[in-house]
């Protein structure tokens, strides 16, 4: 019998850093003096903690951010070598080996996608090559006034392979994401948000932890069934036609409508108050 998953207040990182404050979870990157770049353990620590993040009861929201003065430097170069370093004889066995490692790397960031509460990005500093792949993969993005964004694989002679090719057209254009990539500059924090890449520019640092702070908050005031329905609804609606979003949300809402959180909230309207919600 496979064992229980470990509670995420049990659990120990080496590149990650988490601080639970119900219903937010702050999910932080914590290798300040490599500039946060992303190691192999890296990529097994990300999906872990989000995992238990989605089981947390408690917890209906997760701030992405990092520790120190610049988000992401990208994978740590180190890294990458031994990703590519394995030759055995044979090449074909090694390029279906590489295959599944890529494959595998692609699975970490997706957690921030399949976890079923909202992640919210806060990018402060430097957010370079899988950086973006990350924040991408985020629900929302916000930044402050310094922070700059590079898809930079280009210039390592590598095609992008983690997410950033196929999820930034969606949220910056096609036109946007292919300058970008080719060219591998650097995107200020206006320019990102001229593009759709970030939702909010803040002043500072500072500005920025309390108005991400309100902004989680608010969500994790609203109804969980709702607010994971509507992550949901919007991840499957963006992969698939109009007719098919609609019948996927009909779906959805057939399971889901009739709970005691619609129930609550329209208790709540007609009392003048606020709701109170179960927790997930």
């Amino acid at each position: 019998m496979a064992e229980d998953p470990k509670p995420v207040e049990t659990m120990k990182f080496e590149t990650l850093e988490i601080d639970l404050k119900p219903p937010i979870a702050h999910l932080y990157l914590n290798r300040p003096d490599l500039r946060n770049a992303l190691s192999l353990l890296s990529f097994s620590e990300l999906p872990a903690a989000l995992s238990a993040l989605d089981r947390h009861p408690d917890v209906l929201v997760v701030v992405l951010s990092a520790r120190g003065p610049h988000f992401c430097s990208g994978i740590d170069l180190s890294s990458l070598r031994s990703i590519t370093s394995d030759t055995p004889a044979d090449p074909g066995r090694v390029r279906e080996s590489l295959r599944r490692r890529i494959l595998s790397l692609q699975s970490a960031f997706s957690a921030l996608e399949n976890c079923r509460k909202p992640v919210l990005a806060a990018v402060d500093g430097a957010c370079i090559g899988g950086g973006v792949d990350l924040v991408t993969a985020c629900d929302v993005r916000y930044c402050t006034r310094t922070a700059t964004f590079v898809v930079k694989e280009v210039d390592l002679a590598i095609t992008a392979d983690l997410g950033t090719l196929q999820r930034l057209p969606r949220i910056v254009g096609h036109g946007n994401a292919v300058e970008m990539a080719l060219t591998a500059r650097s995107v200020s924090a206006a320019e990102a948000k001229a593009m759709g890449l970030v939702s909010r520019v803040f002043d500072s640092r500072e500005e920025m932890d309390a108005g991400v702070r309100a902004i989680a908050e608010d969500i994790g005031r609203k109804s969980p069934l709702a607010i994971i329905g509507t992550k949901a609804v919007l991840l499957k609606s963006r992969d698939v036609s109009v007719e098919r979003g609609l019948d996927y949300v009909a779906t959805w809402n057939s399971g889901m409508l009739l709970s005691d959180d619609l129930q609550e909230a329209v208790k709540a309207v007609i009392q003048k108050r606020k709701p109170i919600f179960a927790k997930l």
